[in-house]
């Protein structure tokens, strides 16, 4: 029996499929990003006044959460569309994106650990920043209370540090309810207490230091980060490799369809 066999090059299924199914997470996943990005500025009334994003004087999380929902959303489209509609300029878009991301992944890993000492004052800085708008965006502030409470810490390198917050400061003509005390995520948590307590850290601060230790935490946030990282080093490195599989499966599979687009058009 004779078998015709076709001698023009073909695009892989295989490899076409593959990515198209590699991308639409990534897109859905953008897609739903973008998605609790609005429906949190909705919650917040920010979409009825958009001047409200200007007066943040903080770090607004929602901002992080639609920059990587909307860059993912692009990736993703860019690699679906490209793979069913063998389109070469998207797939060389996608792979040239994702060759960058992890190349400039790479480079700030190494400036991170040749630049220690500025690294930690930035971030020092930024969470001094962010403890003085703790209270402008409700989402900043969970983010810091859940923070502290997960690292059993409190401010930036001492409890001392939300002094810099209107609210909490010990300021004499201060007349707040919440001065010269401290969140509650700051507080040593009660294991009988079924009910969080948000008073806690009320006028903790008037009391002599020594005292602190048996109400709230005392180490700073940046030294807790600074704890967590040698424990932690074989999951990060974890991490940082499948991250690295996933970008260079995603490099491979756009190149290799394009190799094929390629070849089935010079075929003609």
């Amino acid at each position: 029996m004779y078998y015709y066999r076709y001698e023009n090059a073909e695009v892989s299924c295989c490899y076409k499929y593959l990515m198209f199914s590699y991308n639409i997470i990534f897109w859905l996943a953008g897609a739903a990003f973008i998605a609790a990005g609005f429906w949190a500025w909705s919650e917040k009334g920010v979409l009825l006044d958009l001047t409200q994003v200007t007066r943040l004087h903080g770090f607004d999380p929602v901002w992080l959460v639609l920059v990587v929902g909307g860059f993912t959303f692009t990736l993703g489209f860019a690699g679906c569309v490209g793979a069913l509609r063998e389109n070469i300029c998207l797939l060389k878009f996608f792979s040239g994106v994702i060759g960058l991301i992890f190349f400039l992944e790479l480079t700030a890993a190494v400036l991170a650990v040749v630049f220690q000492s500025q690294v930690r004052a930035w971030i020092n800085e930024f969470f001094l920043q962010n403890i003085k708008a703790y209270r402008d965006d409700i989402d900043l502030q969970n983010l810091i209370d859940s923070l502290q409470t997960m690292n059993e810490c409190c401010g930036a390198e001492k409890p001392d540090d939300w002094n810099l917050n209107v609210y909490f400061s010990c300021n004499d003509t201060h007349r707040s309810r919440e001065r010269c005390g401290v969140p509650f995520s700051c507080c040593i948590a009660d294991p009988a207490e079924t009910v969080v307590n948000t008073q806690c850290g009320y006028d903790v601060r008037n009391k002599p230091p020594k005292e602190w230790d048996s109400h709230i935490y005392t180490k700073g946030c940046i030294v807790a980060l600074e704890d967590w990282l040698p424990k932690n080093l074989y999951t990060i490195a974890i991490v940082f490799v499948v991250i690295s599989l996933l970008q260079m499966v995603g490099i491979y599979l756009a190149r290799t369809l394009i190799s094929d687009i390629e070849k089935v058009k010079l075929s003609y």
